[in-house]
């Protein structure tokens, strides 16, 4: 443990840490194991070190904490406000650092971040480099807590993995999930209204996503310019940039399930449907040519791509009508697949869709507003209300 602890910069040490064995980094005390070192990270509602006693009874042999407390356990005591980057270090140094041996590739921005891992990885894994992916399909989290990040990490490596596509959100970067990680390559989608309940603004937001862009975390940035926050990025990072555009598409034609292209002379055929998903193959065309991966290579993966669950997914396809999800849940992401949806089809478009409870309301009635406009019949309905009353929610969407 004294030599974990001499890479977490330390202030002071409670108890003899020399004859401590860490075999786990554990941040929720009903996951603790014997062996375990217990981070107490205080957060929003609840405080890790109310939690402590319970981690030490579940057989936690060290706590890193910011103030020391009356158990009998060894203790590292931190400075406040590192506890969140000193736990994702002591995690990525127990495990060996296993970003090192994997190639990495970050993907973060509002919408298009599900989908473009899954093309990149689809991409890899013909180019015969087996690719993990973790995201919003894969856990709780669309970015895990660095101790299970970094767990994640290492069992990709140890399974014989090339590389690793990640969804990278706001919130883990704001959070310091992702730290000790340096990416071979960083992507930006775009930026949208979205999380201002965890954000105060949208510069905040911006400001979050652009952290990814540092030289201590990113090699190379792949950004969307045709979003006027990524032409922001690109205008700002301090790392080298790669600008993709919808203008590097020729020949674009939209199917229901389908998208087909020509891109650097290639044609390409996707099995996604909308618009939208050009520009999310663009980037994960342009991500893979950064990292050596061949042009026709590169347009067998985006062929090979299997229909991404929940994303312009098409579920009945069959006369009179067609039914697509997909999980478009902000304002700009509801304006993209109704205006798809409108290109695809001659008759009406009608939308299903509620808004969450317990996150973001300022976007409620932009959505509801979208949807009138863009729909031809809206049909509200609840979509996780979690703590909230449906029918308050349903209420706010309408007034839009």
């Amino acid at each position: 443990m004294t030599q974990l602890l001499g890479l977490v910069d330390v202030a002071e040490i409670r108890g003899d840490a020399s004859r401590v064995e860490i075999r786990a980094v554990d941040f929720d005390s009903r996951a603790v194991a014997p062996g375990s070192l217990f981070c107490c990270v205080p957060g929003a509602s609840t405080d890790g070190h109310d939690h402590a006693p319970e981690a030490v009874a579940a057989g936690a042999s060290a706590l890193l904490c910011e103030r020391f407390l009356d158990l009998d356990v060894v203790q590292a005591r931190l400075a406040p406000g590192r506890m969140r980057s000193a736990m994702a270090e002591a995690a990525a140094a127990l495990h060996g650092y296993p970003a090192r041996d994997l190639q990495m590739v970050g993907i973060t921005g509002t919408n298009g971040k599900t989908t473009v891992t899954q093309l990149v990885r689809s991409i890899f894994d013909i180019a015969g480099r087996p690719t993990g992916v973790i995201g919003t399909l894969d856990g709780e989290r669309t970015t895990p807590e660095s101790p299970v990040l970094q767990r994640l990490l290492a069992d990709l490596r140890d399974q014989g993995r090339h590389a690793v596509a990640m969804e990278v959100s706001s919130h883990a970067l704001a959070q310091q999930r992702v730290d000790g990680i340096v990416f071979d390559v960083a992507a930006f989608t775009n930026l949208s209204h979205d999380h201002l309940d965890h954000h105060a603004t949208m510069d905040d937001y911006f400001a979050a996503k652009a952290s990814l862009f540092e030289p201590a975390r990113a090699r190379l940035g792949v950004v969307n310019v045709d979003d006027p926050w990524g032409e922001r990025l690109v205008r700002t990072a301090r790392i080298p940039m790669l600008p993709v555009r919808r203008s590097d598409a020729t020949d674009v034609t939209v199917t229901v399930g389908s998208i087909a292209f020509r891109w650097r002379g290639r044609p390409v055929t996707v099995a996604l449907g909308g618009l939208f998903n050009v520009d999310n193959a663009l980037m994960a065309a342009s991500i893979a040519s950064a990292l050596d991966v061949d042009d026709d290579a590169i347009v067998a993966g985006l062929a090979h791509t299997a229909p991404v669950p929940g994303r312009m997914e098409v579920i009945a396809e069959a006369a009179p009508f067609s039914v697509v999800v997909d999980f478009a849940h902000t304002p700009a992401a509801l304006e993209v697949v109704l205006s798809s949806a409108r290109q695809m089809t001659t008759g009406r478009v009608i939308c299903v869709f509620g808004c969450g409870g317990d996150r973001d309301r300022a976007k409620r009635p932009l959505m509801g507003e979208v949807v009138g406009r863009l729909a031809d019949l809206s049909v509200l309905t609840s979509d996780n209300p979690r703590s909230e009353d449906p029918v308050a929610i349903i209420d706010e969407v309408r007034a839009g």
